[in-house]
């Protein structure tokens, strides 16, 4: 079976991954990519650098531009 970058057990197939994705779909199993503590540490210092390197300003005009952009 191969295997994913952290060594986790993935399916060959399309069905098998089809499988998987129902599975995750209907609570049968937790996705918990996503949610390991190296992605979320990496992602709380990412924001702390941004909030450090870049001023009020320039934050409000980027989260204005992305609200518009999903407005659309």
């Amino acid at each position: 079976m191969p295997q994913g970058p952290r060594g986790e057990s993935r399916s060959a197939d399309a069905i098998g991954c089809a499988v998987a994705v129902a599975c995750i779909a209907t609570g049968e199993a937790e996705d918990d990519r996503y949610t390991t503590p190296g992605r979320i540490r990496g992602g709380r210092s990412g924001a702390a650098a941004c909030m450090e390197q870049f001023d009020t300003k320039w934050r409000s005009e980027v989260a204005k531009r992305a609200m518009e952009v999903r407005s659309i």
